[in-house]
């Protein structure tokens, strides 16, 4: 295998492991703190993740508990998760605030799973991309003589194998996800 390939695998799965933390990110029956440890938050001068400000919990199905480590920004906390629309509005209790979500209704699951293509079809478009600047640099090294015409064609050949790997492993997990989000 050429070493374009095997680079190419490493940039692949790193756009898989990208896909899948967003897909973390969207709701199904039970709330996660990937929920909300992303969301950005205005704190002492600079926008700074959330999980790097509080200690996020999810004790129950529906509620994610956030804890400031510092009390004097629980504020900007509220601010930014109103500003995030996460369909569950915060309410400070004392040093804590809480995310009281709703249950998922249809529209609101059907809402999710049009998100979920989004997110599929935008990792598609990325490894697509990929595939065709690895393809433009096979054809340089075939135009400059560092790559024969059989050897040209064996890669292009694996190159179209890895890329239908990756291709599948993005529908299997978009449709357990949306299994998941739909399952009531």
């Amino acid at each position: 295998m050429l070493p374009q390939l095997n680079n190419l695998t490493v940039a692949l799965d790193k756009t898989l492991d990208h896909f899948k933390s967003e897909l973390s990110a969207l709701r199904s029956g039970r709330v996660t703190p990937a929920l909300v440890e992303h969301i950005k938050v205005e704190a002492y001068g600079m926008m700074t993740p959330l999980i790097e400000l509080a200690s996020i919990n999810a004790p129950e199905p529906r509620l994610i508990i956030i804890q400031p480590w510092d009390k004097n920004i629980t504020k900007e906390i509220d601010k930014s998760l109103q500003a995030a629309n996460l369909g569950a509005q915060p309410v400070i209790d004392g040093a804590l605030i809480r995310l009281n979500f709703p249950a998922l209704n249809e529209e609101r699951r059907q809402e999710l799973v049009k998100q979920l293509g989004v997110k599929a079809e935008a990792t598609k478009v990325a490894i697509k991309n990929t595939r065709e600047d690895l393809s433009k640099s096979l054809k340089a090294d075939k135009e400059f003589g560092q790559l024969s015409e059989d050897n040209f064609f064996l890669a292009q050949k694996e190159l179209q194998k890895i890329i239908d790997n990756y291709n599948a492993r993005i529908k299997k997990i978009t449709e357990d996800k949306e299994k998941e989000i739909m399952t009531i």
